[in-house]
């Protein structure tokens, strides 16, 4: 007989059951029904656009509205079926998992499903570029009003609400400032107001954020981040409990949203090595991090790993892993410099995205994208000095550190 999928199997005599596996078991095993994967370990890549029936009363009886069942190319097939079963057995808290196209999408999908005109929602003023485009582009259009909060401002944040708030976005940490949010303070004050607490969970994914236990309502991610880890695939993801979940599906479907049977195969493999990759990742961040704060070069490093680091009292309590995206900033340096430095590294690519096998930098400006927050917050640092974003991935830590003098050193250079 073959093996069954976590969920499906007991606690045999002094076992473990599947929900208390430890989080490279479960994700070796989530997803791997029998009936999808027969005699192989994988499910196979389900290529259709049509799906057949057997005859007319087939036909009648084929339930299009009704999660795992044939009907359209446009619903899914095992090879997504699996992927998102997979992921929802991952989301503590979690009924059930769409998947979107992009990153993006789930953003956009999940706000669109949710909102409606004369609706306003809060978003946090560290959130992904994207997001905010996304309520000035998408949501302010159709009549939904976006008022942006310092997510380091609990009291700021509570005054912000009115009788149309209908949901909060939040993102923790900022996947460029790494501002670390309490989370379960903001979500609860969130629901005495009655508005839904949306948490794009990209940076730990619910390896290191259980977001649906910590408050949230609905968890959002870029798969083409961690989940995907080789640099080769886009998609996304929102989970919910089970009365959200319809509402997001409702929407997903009417947007004509479906991910490739292809990218989910590949999704599918990098979950499986997931958890190993960042912990890995994580641990030569640290390293990273703690070589940065001792560089007279640098201001300050945004990493909420490292001890002392805004932020990181909130990590330890809230988290229980990482990932190996961080920030630094440098320490009076032109823009010039800057540019000198990401130039002369060799094992950094310079490229948005983050979370896959290789390591990339890029420089950033946070001020320019503030709206309701100062930056830096109060007693960080003295200033606005020029940023730099690291995506560790996983190459040697010792490796890294010896590019990243390099890069010093010819940010000195004329």
């Amino acid at each position: 007989m073959g093996r069954r999928s976590c969920h499906a199997q007991g606690d045999g005599a002094g076992g473990v059951s599947g929900k208390d596996r430890k989080p490279a078991t479960r994700a070796v095993e989530v997803g791997r029904r029998p009936e999808w994967t027969g005699a192989v370990v994988n499910p196979p890549v389900w290529r259709a656009s049509t799906h057949l029936y057997t005859d007319s009363a087939d036909l009648a009886k084929a339930r299009p509205n009704e999660d795992g069942q044939f009907y359209y190319g446009r619903r899914g097939a095992p090879t997504q079926w699996a992927l998102a079963e997979a992921l929802t057995e991952l989301e503590p808290g979690a009924h059930a998992t769409l998947l979107y196209p992009s990153g993006v999408a789930a953003i956009a999908g999940t706000l669109l499903a949710l909102l409606e005109s004369g609706d306003t929602l809060l978003m946090t003023d560290n959130a992904y570029e994207p997001s905010r485009n996304i309520a000035k582009n998408l949501l302010a259009p159709l009549g939904i009003e976006t008022r942006f909060f310092d997510p380091l401002d609990p009291a700021g944040f509570a005054a912000q609400f009115d009788a149309r708030t209908k949901a909060v976005w939040l993102e923790s940490p900022g996947s460029l400032t790494m501002e670390v949010a309490d989370v379960p303070a903001l979500a609860a004050l969130a629901r005495d107001k009655g508005a839904l607490v949306l948490l794009d969970n990209t940076w730990a994914t619910p390896l290191g954020f259980p977001a649906l236990e910590r408050g949230a309502d609905v968890t959002v991610m870029s798969l083409t981040k961690h989940v995907g880890g080789h640099s080769d695939l886009m998609m996304g993801s929102a989970a919910a409990g089970e009365a959200l979940y319809k509402r997001l599906r409702l929407k997903a479907q009417s947007l004509g949203q479906v991910v490739s049977p292809d990218d989910a195969a590949l999704a599918l493999r990098g979950l499986r090595t997931m958890p190993l990759r960042l912990e890995r990742a994580a641990a030569s961040a640290l390293a990273v991090a703690e070589w940065l704060a001792g560089r007279p070069e640098v201001a300050h490093v945004l990493c909420p790993m490292l001890p002392g680091a805004p932020g990181h009292a909130l990590w330890q309590r809230d988290f229980t892993g990482a990932c190996g995206l961080f920030s630094f900033v440098l320490s009076g340096s032109a823009p010039t410099a800057r540019a000198r430095f990401i130039d002369a590294l060799e094992l950094f690519g310079i490229g948005y995205s983050w979370g896959g096998f290789e390591s990339l930098a890029i420089p950033f400006d946070a001020a320019r994208v503030r709206t309701a927050s100062a930056w830096p917050p109060a007693g960080w640092y003295p200033d606005d000095r020029l940023g730099v974003r690291l995506s560790i991935g996983l190459e040697d830590a010792g490796d890294l550190i010896a590019d990243l003098e390099r890069g010093m050193a010819a940010m000195k250079t004329a």
